[in-house]
């Protein structure tokens, strides 16, 4: 008995190594992603809390710093460094602003890199 080529189906195995090759690659990609979005969403929300602070004006330059340090290790927030947060204060005017940005390894010498900046304004200058 002989089959027609024409009336052959399926998928050949590199076509599956290939689709399988794909789902790893973005698996990965979202698995080493997706916590540093997580953690901005961190950041952004200490900042956030800070603002809403009701006597965030009268508060010092250190006070702010420690503030959000505490806030940082509550919820295990390593990528921002004291260096990354700029406080600006002028009577009753004040300014954070967090620049920071964060590098994950993927394999080999594949990087992400995810660039972040925050900032909120209370009072008037």
């Amino acid at each position: 008995m002989k089959i027609s080529l024409k009336y052959q189906q399926g998928i050949t195995l590199i076509s599956l190594v290939l689709i399988l090759g794909l789902i790893g690659f973005f698996t990965l990609l979202t698995l080493k992603i997706v916590p540093i979005y997580l953690d901005h969403g961190k950041v952004t929300s200490a900042l956030t809390a800070i603002k809403q602070m009701p006597d965030i004006q009268t508060k010092s330059e250190a006070e702010i710093r420690e503030s959000l340090s505490k806030r940082f290790n509550i919820n295990y927030v390593y990528d921002v460094t004291k260096d990354d947060i700029k406080i600006i204060k002028h009577g009753t005017y004040l300014k954070v602003d967090i620049d920071y940005e964060t590098v994950v390894k993927l394999a080999g010498n594949l990087s992400v890199l995810a660039e972040f900046h925050d900032s909120f304004e209370v009072g008037q200058e």
